[in-house]
């Protein structure tokens, strides 16, 4: 493999240059006219146009970046996330133009994709799973009868869906309609298919991922797990590894349900397999992302792995050389998504140009990051600036490194994530271990957060006069 094309942007563009680069593996990025300066397309070897800023004529354009693949005599195809890269069509274009595509092959993607089908392809393998039905449903009358079997509160799920759309908690009968059809439609404008299914609602759930890898001659290993818990839509914001409430016989049962639901898919590269973790620390399956994770580099820090030089190697039809015994948990990392959100008014999007921009530095903290300084963060795409990520000898280490690297991640121009970051590192809940997924829900408001905010002000400001008083008193001492 000696040219690779990465079908993304941003951030997660960069990280797959900077492993090609290192492989010596030539790359070529795409970009939209609104990414035409962005730093993804300088980092490549060669960088070309393939549309239009909204996604569905430049990014989402399968046929488009194939073209263009062929063109520049292209080996191979690393989709990302988001964007093409759980495409099982898009992963058949490239099997069909002798492309390879770094990424499961595309019977596993469809299989995955739907969360039935998934649940069908692992029940034979005896993995935990949420009590309740294994069909797609859009009869309310239907949806009370099971609901009152399961007992409430239920979840309505949307089956192609992923980010917490089409998704609905019901608490009690007289919500079920009302909830069902917003499920419905939310499901079909997001995904084109609005097949819902019901379980049981898991209350207090922790989000346990397991990161998984397999090659073409039958080896899967787990690179042990992830706690993204802490969670706003239901999309996660920080995450950890490992996990603070796993024992090490659980952590053993988890990977090895992961590896049996790789299995039950013939998967291929890297994967997640996603489970829920109740208070008594029974864990379910949920579903499987067939595809690189956000927060993959929490993982690969614990691990002492490169995930995608792995993910490449198998798609060259390598042999993983590693064994299971040979992994070990090192250290813990922290990953905060970089958001340009507004945490005071609900995380709402907050475009707008970077008038400052300037990323913290030093042992354990790494950034993976997709802008500049005075770039403007377009409106078309997901708002994520960066991934910052700590790694620490401890928990405790780890969560003190993100505070400093917050305070030193200067951010001008647009609202982030970073002060709602820094309140999750500093709050007793998250800093005990004893927090789920309802973290935000139950303890985070933009008022508790602004009080905070002041809070930290007003001892900035008495440091200052302190500081001042005490120069005066040394411009005052006569030689």
């Amino acid at each position: 493999m000696k040219k690779i094309l990465i079908a993304n942007r941003g951030e997660i563009a960069i990280r797959v240059m900077m492993t090609a680069q290192k492989m010596g593996i030539k790359t070529v990025a795409v970009y939209s006219t609104a990414d035409r300066n962005a730093p993804h397309v300088k980092f490549a070897d060669e960088a070309i146009c393939i549309g239009e800023p909204p996604s569905n004529q430049s990014y989402l354009r399968g046929d488009k970046i194939i073209e263009v693949a062929k063109q520049l005599s292209v080996d191979g195809i690393h989709p990302g996330y988001g964007f093409l890269s759980e495409n099982a069509g898009f992963a058949e274009l490239c099997e069909q133009n002798n492309i390879t595509f770094i990424g499961p092959r595309s019977k596993a993607i469809k299989i995955m994709g739907s969360k039935l089908a998934a649940k069908e392809a692992v029940k034979a393998y005896d993995i935990p799973m949420v009590p309740g039905i294994d069909e797609a449903i859009t009869d309310v009358s239907k949806a009370k009868v099971i609901a009152k079997k399961i007992g409430f509160p239920i979840l309505i799920k949307a089956s192609a869906g992923g980010g917490g759309k089409g998704m609905r908690v019901v608490e009690k009968e007289s919500e079920l309609e009302s909830q069902m059809n917003r499920a419905i439609s939310e499901a079909t404008s997001a995904f084109g298919d609005g097949s819902v299914f019901i379980e049981k609602y898991v209350t207090s759930p922790r989000h346990i991922e397991i990161q998984v890898m397999a090659d073409s001659h039958g080896n899967i290993l787990h690179f042990f797990e992830r706690e993204c818990s802490i969670q706003r839509r239901h999309q996660k914001v920080i995450e950890e590894a490992p996990s603070s409430v796993l024992t090490p016989e659980l952590r053993k049962k988890m990977g090895e349900a992961a590896i049996k639901v790789a299995k039950s898919c013939d998967y291929l590269g890297a994967g997640t397999v996603e489970f829920l973790l109740d208070a008594d620390h029974n864990f379910y399956f949920l579903e499987m992302n067939t595809r690189l994770q956000v927060e993959h580099p929490v993982s690969e820090l614990i691990a002492g792995v490169d995930l995608v030089e792995l993910q490449i190697l198998v798609a060259r039809g390598e042999a993983l050389s590693l064994k299971q015994d040979d992994l070990k948990i090192n250290g813990h990392a922290l990953e905060l998504r970089v958001y340009a959100e507004d945490p005071l008014n609900d995380f709402l999007p907050s475009v707008g140009h970077l008038d400052v921009y300037k990323l913290p530095t030093g042992d354990g903290i790494r950034v993976d990051n997709g802008f500049e300084e005075n770039m403007d963060v377009p409106i078309y795409y997901d708002p994520m600036l960066s991934k910052l990520i700590t790694y620490g000898k401890t928990r405790d280490e780890a969560i003190q490194l993100m505070i400093k690297a917050i305070n030193n991640y200067h951010v001008e121009g647009v609202q982030t994530t970073l002060s709602f970051g820094k309140y999750v590192c500093e709050h007793e809940a998250f800093r005990s271990g004893n927090f789920d997924t309802h973290f935000v829900k139950n303890y985070y408001s933009p008022e508790a957060l602004k009080e905070e905010t002041e809070k930290e002000a007003k001892i900035a400001a008495l440091i200052a006069v302190k500081q001042y008083i005490e120069n005066q008193k040394l411009l005052r001492i006569p030689n």
